[in-house]
């Protein structure tokens, strides 16, 4: 395998992207793809030190170009327009500084540590509706609707719009894949609007009537002290949506599709479950669901030997830096007990992932509950994996699950 074989679009790479990791850090830590145009960081200290510079290495929208933009925009303007907003995660000091701390306000550590019972009484009815003896979808069944649930609540939203919000924040991810790749965008426009009507209805009907949700704070953070537009509050509310049920479902079914897949580390999970919290790291860090970032480089720069000019755009592969073995030993062995500390697959620096305290807490009360004597997990066979299409998030459609009673549980029953 060579260098020149990376290119993230390819099903391939999606596929199991660490093969190509490897080969990146090995013999081109900043790799330029002329196809993509990109500059390609491949290992954990140049990734560290990139997040950790914003004023050289911007996180302006970068990779796709105005022009292309304003193509999309004629024909899917509402799309494109919160994709040209791009609340936080397109943003760089002193700005980003401003409106992260609206949401900070909004997504408070003790407003997610008060959800912790509501989120294990959710879990427990998921999982008390699996079955005792066969097979379930771990992802459709549990890793997909226990963090709409929780993330639709928590914006105060109606029970009968769970599968509104999933196709929401499925639209919201794949937008920039569409524009990166130039796909149709008339589904993906129409999707946009509705979820623009939404917000807008529930933004004005809490200016009527105050409520104790996400929304509300948004209002009186954000707008009311003039901080956010109306249409900012909207894109908050995308970002919410997203950051609040994408990465906790990708955690749980990379994560225990890792586990599911080292017999071992589930049976010392299960025996050891004060070991679950740092389990939940080491899965963040072997799969993690967000691969790659951006940055478009605002000087000429020198990284690891390679020269960047002004302009520039860098692809930060985080999924690369979290199996880099300058940082992590053996990084290629799934290990629940590991050290995990300095793992980047919340993100890093100023850009840390918003919904990371709630993935952790939902992830860590799915596994409590879930691992218990009484039951034994296992992969199903022979089935076959399929990823979410898109190259900056890493996560599976379905994870074909077989459960039975432990041969105890069996014998007293």
């Amino acid at each position: 395998m060579q260098a020149s074989d990376y290119n993230p679009m390819l099903p391939a790479v999606q596929a199991d992207p660490y093969p190509y990791y490897a080969t990146l850090r090995e013999n081109a830590p900043v790799y330029f793809n002329e196809q993509l145009g990109w500059y390609i960081v491949s290992r954990y200290e140049d990734v560290i030190a990139i997040t950790k510079n914003p004023a050289v290495f911007s996180s302006a929208r970068a990779v796709v170009r105005p022009e292309q933009l304003d193509a999309a925009e004629k024909v899917a303007p509402t799309a494109v327009r919160a994709f040209r907003r791009g609340i936080l995660l397109s943003e760089d000091p002193p700005l980003h500084t401003k409106t992260r701390s609206v949401v900070t306000r909004a997504f408070t550590p003790k407003r997610v540590a008060e959800m912790e019972p509501r989120i294990r009484q959710l879990a427990r009815e998921l999982i008390s509706q699996l079955p005792r003896s066969g097979e379930f979808d771990l992802i459709k069944d549990l890793a997909e609707p226990l963090p709409l649930i929780v993330i639709a609540e928590m914006m105060g939203a109606e029970p009968k719009l769970r599968h509104e919000f999933k196709r929401w924040s499925d639209n919201a991810v794949a937008t920039f894949y569409a524009l990166a790749r130039g796909a149709e965008l008339s589904g993906i426009e129409r999707t946009s609007q509705e979820m623009h009507d939404y917000m807008s209805r529930a933004l004005e009907a809490r200016r009527q009537q105050p409520r104790e949700d996400l929304i509300q704070a948004l209002l009186d953070n954000g707008v009311r002290e003039g901080l956010l537009s109306v249409d900012e509050a909207i894109a908050f509310c995308r970002l919410l949506l997203v950051a609040g049920n994408e990465t906790t479902t990708n955690l749980l079914g990379n994560g225990m599709h890792a586990l599911l897949s080292h017999p071992d580390q589930l049976e010392r999970l299960t025996r050891e479950p004060t070991l679950i919290p740092n389990a939940v790291e080491e899965m963040l860090r072997y799969d993690s669901a967000a691969q790659v970032f951006f940055r478009k480089v605002t000087q000429d720069v020198e990284v690891s030997g390679t020269h960047i000019p002004a302009g520039a755009n860098v692809l930060l592969l985080f999924g690369s830096a979290n199996r880099d073995p300058r940082k992590f030993q053996d990084p290629d062995r799934f290990d629940v007990t590991r050290n995990v500390t300095g793992h980047v697959a919340l993100g890093h620096g100023i850009h840390f992932c918003l919904g990371a305290p709630l993935a952790r807490l939902e992830a860590r009360v799915v596994l409590e509950e879930l691992l218990t004597p009484d039951r034994r997990l296992s992969l199903v066979p022979d089935q076959h994996l399929e990823n979410v299409p898109n190259f900056n998030v890493r996560g599976l459609k379905s994870l074909r699950v077989r459960t039975e009673p432990a041969p105890d549980a069996r014998a007293s029953a």
